[in-house]
């Protein structure tokens, strides 16, 4: 039996997708909560959590991408195509929290705020379209002879407003519990109290999407619905209630490290469900990864590249989240 080239490449997009929503997802939700905090020092210390690792968590989203033109050509023109001004705005929200990080420390306390603005309009921005671009991708694309034939506002539906919303509320959770593991005294205490009402909300969040998509779409429910796979995919909501229960429970005894690893849990569940209502479809709802991906021989060849840098990306991550572990206190800063 031969090695099956496409679906290697379409487990590492997927890793690498996984990696950036679990690693950019927390700092892009310190952007969403930024003004609930009004603090100035309670700010710095937000920032200085995520100041020496953000820009490092994005390369995933970079080998996401380059994965995808690479291995999946038509998957990669398609997706641009219909997804082109949410990939747009999402790429302007990255580059002005980015710009937010850089300047924030080195502007004076008058002109601060404005690189506050920027970090949490462009944390929301870069969120809510990556959320628009997960609801879009269940909806599916049209596609003939190879070519997205669809609108260019197809994407602008009230399911994929709705993703938008969500991810929002998943991210936040994230910020907000990150902060509860990497902080102490009263900011803790705050994001603690913030963490229980974010993670109700996202799990009504999560009630609505896994309605709202088989009602939707005829396939999915009869992916879902149909014995055997009930049983099979049965573990997921019961893994998504335990996993809810013993969030409440973590956040209720003022837990620190394993309210960030729980929501961590619950998003990689969430995603599980995205990856079983369209297996093995990478434009949904009917191209497989097989059948848009490059020749196996280009994919054979950028493998041995991938093999080589993706250990050094694991290994640039591991150290950088090693160095710079523990708490943050006021008097730290990395800039």
């Amino acid at each position: 039996m031969g090695i099956d080239l496409p679906l290697i490449w379409f487990v590492i997009i997927v890793f690498g997708i996984l990696m950036y929503v679990v690693m950019d997802g927390f700092d892009l939700g310190i952007g969403l909560i930024f003004p609930l905090v009004k603090d100035s020092e309670d700010r710095d210390v937000m920032m200085n959590t995520v100041a020496p690792i953000w820009d490092g968590n994005e390369t995933w989203l970079v080998l996401g991408g380059a994965a995808l033109y690479g291995a999946f050509p038509l998957a990669y023109s398609v997706v641009l195509d219909a997804l082109s001004i949410p990939i747009t705005v999402m790429l302007f929200g990255l580059i002005f929290r980015g710009v937010a990080f850089e300047f924030r420390f080195k502007a004076s306390p008058s002109r601060r705020h404005i690189w506050d603005k920027s970090f949490f309009w462009g944390s929301l921005l870069a969120t809510f379209s990556q959320g628009v671009i997960v609801g879009a991708f269940i909806n599916g694309f049209t596609v003939h002879n190879k070519t997205y034939a669809g609108g260019a506002l197809d994407w602008l539906t009230p399911f994929t407003l709705f993703c938008g919303f969500g991810l929002m509320v998943a991210y936040a959770l994230l910020g907000a519990t990150w902060l509860v593991m990497k902080t102490e005294g009263t900011l803790q205490q705050r994001m603690h109290n913030l963490s229980k009402p974010l993670m109700l909300f996202l799990l009504w969040v999560l009630a609505v999407i896994s309605i709202w998509t088989p009602m939707a779409h005829p396939e999915i429910a009869q992916r879902w619905f149909s014995v055997p796979n009930i049983f099979w995919f049965m573990p997921v909501p019961l893994l998504v209630a335990l996993c809810t229960w013993r969030l409440i429970h973590a956040v209720e005894r003022g837990a620190h490290f394993s309210p960030f690893l729980l929501t961590l849990v619950l998003i990689f569940l969430g995603f599980s469900g995205l990856g079983i209502s369209t297996w093995p479809n990478i434009i949904p709802p009917n191209i497989s990864f097989w059948q848009a991906s490059s020749s196996l021989e280009s994919q054979g060849f950028i493998l041995v590249g991938a093999l080589f840098i993706i250990p050094i990306i694991l290994a640039y991550t591991f150290w950088s989240y090693y160095v710079f572990r523990g708490k943050v206190t006021p008097d730290q800063g990395y800039h």
